[in-house]
């Protein structure tokens, strides 16, 4: 998904105190999308149950949900929840027929939620690097190395961000401006390489966070 306007981003972003009403009128409505499918998955192929999955579902929870960083579990669940409902009319498999975390995992190659809220916010912030992001998100993403007074540091030659001064403990450290350089920054060195395109970035990332199950 592509974020073509500053009203996509902070639809929710500007009120975090609607985040949960926000992800339970998701939820809900990926419950009642994926209610029908379920019904009549005996009579879908695995690929005519993924591109309804896709369709109706996919869409929906990672719609902005770079706004879900550092959001506590409590909102998060929600979303798992869906996301694993969709893994079991996918495959076809019932609640207890066999280890969700290796179907969501190693059959689907899927990541949970949280991990989707990073890769999101990792994709966003090399699009900014690259010009290929809205201006208001690309210019809170400052390397180091273009900052006359940092250039002999060493994080100038690791191809670091620029992370600004924050006062709020909560919703500081949760904005774009702050917590995309640090996402992009925590990032191993290799990952960071300005030779990478978007498309083998992403691909880079998703391994990457794949890595750490």
């Amino acid at each position: 998904m592509k974020i073509k306007n500053r009203n996509d981003y902070t639809r929710v972003q500007s009120a975090p105190y609607r985040h949960l009403e926000h992800v339970s009128n998701v939820s809900a409505t990926c419950f009642h999308h994926l209610r029908r499918p379920r019904h009549i998955r005996r009579s879908l192929t695995s690929e005519s149950a993924m591109t309804l999955v896709h369709a109706f579902m996919m869409s929906r929870i990672d719609y902005c949900n770079v706004v879900f960083t550092g959001a506590p579990k409590i909102i998060t669940i929600k979303l798992q929840r869906v996301l694993n409902l969709a893994a079991r009319v996918v495959s076809g498999t019932r609640k207890f027929d066999r280890s969700l975390r290796q179907l969501i995992h190693s059959e689907l190659h899927w990541l949970d939620i949280p991990e989707r809220v990073k890769y999101k916010l990792g994709v966003i912030t090399c699009q900014c690097l690259y010009s290929s992001a809205p201006q208001y998100l690309a210019a809170c993403c400052v390397p180091v190395l273009t900052t006359a007074s940092r250039q002999h540091l060493r994080s100038a030659a690791s191809y670091q961000l620029v992370i600004p001064s924050h006062r709020l403990t909560i919703y500081g450290r949760r904005a774009f401006s702050v917590v995309g350089p640090m996402f992009w920054n925590s990032l191993l060195r290799h990952l960071r390489d300005p030779s990478h395109t978007n498309a083998v970035f992403g691909r880079l990332l998703k391994t990457f966070l794949f890595s750490e199950y």
